[in-house]
């Protein structure tokens, strides 16, 4: 009998995923926070980053609405100059993902 090997949460989502530039105002909250728009810089399939996000608590996860999807979870992996990278809860699948790209680039 053979056993295939699970990959970790870690090594199943690469960090070098093809990460694209975009420009594409969302909205983002965490816990009970009232919603804030937000400039999303750049997006992969496992996460994106935020061009600024004031009073970003890393410990609370994230809730973003991205116009045209549901809403989506994200955790903050880090903060830096008031910039805000994150990582989906669950990445997203190839089609959405170049739908998005494709939204940002012709809006």
């Amino acid at each position: 009998m053979k056993h295939q090997s699970i990959k970790a949460h870690d090594e199943a989502v690469s960090p070098r995923s093809p990460r694209v530039g975009v420009a594409l105002i969302c909205e983002v909250r965490q816990g009970t926070r009232p919603w804030k728009r937000a400039r999303l810089d750049d997006l992969s399939p496992a996460g994106f980053r935020i061009a600024s996000l004031p009073d970003a608590r890393p410990e609370v996860p994230l809730r973003v609405r991205i116009p045209g999807l549901q809403l989506l979870s994200a955790q903050i992996r880090w903060v830096r100059d008031g910039a805000v990278g994150c990582e989906f809860a669950e990445p997203l699948h190839v089609a959405v993902f170049e739908h998005i790209v494709r939204a940002s680039r012709a809006g």
